[in-house]
């Protein structure tokens, strides 16, 4: 029987997102492919460290074992550029660490975001700019992972806990842009006159809607004490560009658990206290303070638009 993956959430991870490779791709980096290959192939029994996305991935996968049916509502597929020949560390890591994982994709050095969609993927995590930034032309929400503390797998958090960003992440970059080349006073204003207006849809905001559905058929399927995933909204906007936001997700008809309306204020300490799994931000310098705090991703601009760190 054929296996539909457009019935699931479906994560895409490279390796070097899932697991700590930094020592591996600095070999690749310096002493060419062979080396690379031949080091894997020397180390295959050695297993891997866990990476900046493990306990990301790690908690995805648990969503599958919470009721009593173990009803099956997410995938994980391994999408990397490494080749099938140096993937059995990637896979005896994986059985490692017990993740329910079965499906992968090596491409051996070519690029890996023309597959995202033939797995139906909802999310794809990388650390190569690269692959981030193709799958992002190919309208696949993606983040680029930043090097920076992951999770103790040892102590995993009762809840799956993932913070957004507001603009060009959960919306569209149309009033950044404005902020950006306007400035602050020409921002509210805009957003003044367009509080009733539903904010565009970002990249990021199939996600969040896919993670609400699950939030509440977890919650119909009961049973849990702690709801199993919480979300939250980290913004530099507030009053009285919060306006805006607000009747957007009641259009939208998604569920945020805790929103934060910083006005500038630094994210970082925020972000430490939510503690999430995952942050994803579309700005550099938001996402290098938050990187040294929690686990994060920055959401790359399609080339036709321009970024706000320029």
């Amino acid at each position: 029987m054929a296996y539909n993956l457009s019935d699931y959430l479906v994560i895409g991870v490279s390796s070097r997102a899932l697991f700590d490779l930094n020592m591996e791709n600095e070999i690749f980096e310096s002493q060419g492919l062979e080396a690379y290959c031949r080091y894997q192939l020397e180390h295959e029994n050695d297993i891997l460290r866990p990476g900046t996305g493990f306990a990301l991935i790690e908690s995805i996968l648990r969503i599958n074992n919470l009721d009593e049916k173990k009803t099956r509502r997410t995938e994980v597929v391994i999408i990397s550029r490494n080749s099938a020949d140096t993937s059995l560390r990637i896979f005896n890591s994986i059985g490692h660490y017990g993740l329910d994982i079965s499906r992968a994709a090596f491409t051996g050095g070519e690029p890996v975001a023309k597959y995202l969609n033939a797995f139906d993927v909802d999310l794809f995590l990388s650390a190569t700019e690269e692959d981030v930034q193709a799958a992002v032309e190919s309208n696949v929400a993606s983040g680029l992972i930043y090097d920076g503390p992951s999770l103790d797998p040892q102590r995993p958090l009762e809840q799956i806990r993932i913070a957004f960003d507001g603009d060009a992440v959960l919306f569209s970059e149309e009033s950044e842009m404005i902020y950006q080349q306007q400035g602050l006073e020409a921002f509210i204003e805009h957003e003044k006159i367009n509080a009733e207006k539903p904010l565009p849809e970002g990249p990021f905001a199939k996600l969040l809607k896919t993670l609400s559905f699950l939030q509440f058929d977890l919650q119909s399927s009961g049973g849990n004490d702690v709801a199993p995933i919480r979300t939250a909204l980290v913004t530099a906007r507030n009053s009285p560009a919060h306006e805006r936001v607000i009747k957007t997700l009641r259009t939208w008809n998604v569920r945020i658990d805790e929103t934060f309306f910083l006005g500038g204020v630094s994210k970082d300490k925020i972000l430490e206290t939510f503690s999430p799994h995952i942050f994803f931000d579309d700005q550099h310098r938001h996402c290098v303070a938050a990187s040294k705090v929690v686990p994060t991703a920055r959401v790359p601009y399609k080339k036709d638009g321009s970024s706000p760190d320029g």
